[in-house]
């Protein structure tokens, strides 16, 4: 993450980067090392498509986090829904026999996600170490208690 500067254009001055995590549907455990390589070049194609940056990324076998720099301009629930879309269509198409027994409707990503507005409260190096962490080592799952 070697460009941390602000980003100008004719009439602005901005430095907005973004940390978004996608959770699989159902949270199941899809993502192989080969599933997540390729969805780190598929996010970075369709956000250069948007003039954005994918700065980090990281993920495990339930979930994705990107650090992203964006543009003022951009309307951030249109840009998740466009990534959310073209990431898991493409998912879907090169990995189909892998991903078959895991979902039989077209399914890949859960509609909720997480985006924290901005990275303001925790430093770009914390929050760069977090998604570069990710996929590590496999922490065991909480269940949950009963009611």
């Amino acid at each position: 993450m070697e460009n941390q500067a602000n980003k100008s254009s004719s009439h602005e001055v901005y430095s907005l980067k973004l940390h978004i995590v996608f959770a699989t549907k159902y949270r199941r455990r899809t993502m192989t090392p080969e599933l997540l390589d390729y969805l780190r070049g598929a996010f970075a194609e369709i956000l250069e498509g948007w003039r954005c940056t994918l700065l980090e990324f990281g993920g495990e076998s339930d979930h994705v986090h990107l650090l992203i720099e964006i543009r003022p301009a951009l309307n951030i629930s249109t840009l998740i829904n466009k990534l959310k879309t073209a990431s898991a269509r493409r998912a879907r198409n090169r990995f189909a026999e892998h991903l078959k027994p895991f979902y039989w409707k077209p399914h890949f990503w859960h509609r909720a996600y997480y985006e924290m507005g901005g990275v303001g409260g925790a430093t770009l190096e914390t929050v760069r170490r977090y998604a570069e962490s990710q996929g590590t080592k496999e922490k065991p799952r909480k269940s949950k208690q009963p009611a």
